[in-house]
């Protein structure tokens, strides 16, 4: 398979310098340009202002965003990025896949280290590798050195837990240090956003922005049109760690994990009597940041008992292939795949090709079973928009517009939600994928 040098880190000098020959044009740091960044769960962006406009940085060819993953290419002894790090993946190379970086943040597996390609790795190496390549193309595509970078982060990394969400700012604040950032500055994407959507806003009016990635929904209500000075008020933020991701995974467990054993009984090994096979496996193998660390001898292990124990043998043995073949990303891919095509056909049925379990099985599923299987996350975005209302103390029936922001809100059970919340309020796409990006670059 033909490299990209600019999508190629070699191991033994990660995070350094040293690694990157900066073209003839790049010929002094600018201490006045900020680099803004949105490192997002599932696709990454870069932007900066130029002149008081805001220039964003195509740091893959052709392309404004930058997948969030890394490959580890066994062969080559390489780290692989964004879409040659997906393509890697799918085209069946050698070595492991990684995704959903962000959603490690706060974590105790931040600091846990493991032998890939011949070195111990930590998630602060593998984030700041991330970084850093965004932070080298940006200064290739600019002619300019970035020391201080704006980045986005959401309102809760996770959910309410305080002391998990300063912990989380602290490890990405590490990450970007170690990639070269000297001066480092967060603001909330939401708000990010908001800036970025309410820009030429000249009436008065309250917007909500709704921004539902791949790992949280945030929210913002803004005030727009006070003064002659084009600002808004931001009146309260608001988040939880539930987003695309998080429904990749409800659909997984409910359509996918079944052929594979769960909700499978087993015979007791000591006594007489029924057990249900333990569920963290599954859930464990439906979770994006950890499907890496299923892939053990160990697990393996324990899959071939689980089969021995089995009332339904062959559905252990299909998760064991599976995990022998190390197939638990491609199904993950396909779960994300599922709920876009189901999403976009409303109530007819997208038939998937389950092959990567057994050739010739198949499963339906529709629109109107995503809102189903859906109804306890939908809840909680319910819940976490009238959150966002309460600390501002205002009621529904007082927002003027609705503004989406990141992917998963184009998700019809998303939109549906809102509008039974605000049925006279008008509703926004934005710039899905860039309002955040956007609007930091505005705030730097």
């Amino acid at each position: 398979m033909g490299k990209n040098n600019q999508n190629i880190v070699k191991p033994l000098a990660i995070c350094t310098t040293k690694l990157y020959k900066y073209p003839p044009h790049i010929v002094k740091v600018d201490k006045m340009a900020v680099l803004a960044i949105d490192f997002g769960t599932s696709n990454s962006s870069v932007a900066t202002l130029v002149d008081g406009e805001v220039r964003r940085i195509h740091i893959e060819a052709n392309s404004e965003t930058l997948p969030t993953s890394v490959f580890f290419d066994f062969d080559d002894n390489i780290m692989l990025f964004g879409t040659m790090a997906n393509q890697s993946l799918l085209n069946g190379a050698h070595g492991r896949y990684m995704r959903s970086l962000k959603s490690v943040l706060g974590t105790s597996l931040m600091a846990e280290k493991r032998m890939i390609i011949g070195k111990k790795y930590d998630f602060y190496d593998i984030i700041s590798s991330f970084l850093t390549q965004l932070k080298h193309r940006a200064e290739q595509s600019q002619g300019v050195i970035f020391d201080s970078v704006m980045s986005g982060r959401p309102v809760n990394f996770h959910s309410d837990d305080e002391a998990k969400n300063q912990r989380a700012e602290q490890d990405l604040r590490e990450c970007y240090l170690r990639a070269g950032f000297k001066t480092i500055n967060f603001m909330f994407e939401p708000e990010a956003a908001a800036f970025a959507c309410a820009k030429n806003t000249d009436r008065k009016s309250l917007g909500l922005i709704v921004d539902i990635g791949g790992g949280t929904s945030d929210y913002c209500l803004f005030e727009s049109g006070n003064n002659d000075t084009g600002k808004i008020n931001i009146l309260a933020s608001h988040g939880v760690r539930l987003g695309g991701t998080n429904f990749d995974k409800i659909l997984n467990l409910e359509y996918f994990m079944p052929f594979l054993g769960m909700h499978g009984q087993l015979q007791k090994i000591m006594s007489e009597g029924i057990v249900a096979a333990p569920q963290s496996i599954f859930h464990d193998l439906a979770t994006w940041e950890k499907i890496s660390f299923c892939y053990t001898p160990e697990l393996k292990n324990t899959v071939r008992e689980l089969e021995r124990q089995a009332f339904e043998p062959l559905l252990f043995k299909r998760l064991a292939n599976l995990i022998e073949h190390r197939n638990g990303h491609e199904l993950a891919f396909l779960a994300e795949k599922t709920k876009i095509s189901a999403n976009e056909l409303g109530e007819e049925v997208a038939k998937i090709d389950l092959g990567l379990i057994e050739t010739g099985l198949y499963v339906g599923v529709t629109g109107d079973d995503l809102q189903r299987i859906m109804a306890d996350a939908c809840t909680t975005l319910k819940t976490s928009v009238l959150a966002t209302l309460s600390q501002a103390g205002c009621q529904p029936n007082q927002v003027d517009e609705v503004i989406y922001v990141g992917g998963s809100s184009q998700m019809r059970l998303v939109q549906n939600q809102m509008r039974q919340l605000f049925p006279q309020a008008k509703f926004k796409l934005s710039s899905v994928f860039t309002a955040v990006v956007d609007g930091l670059a505005l705030g730097s």
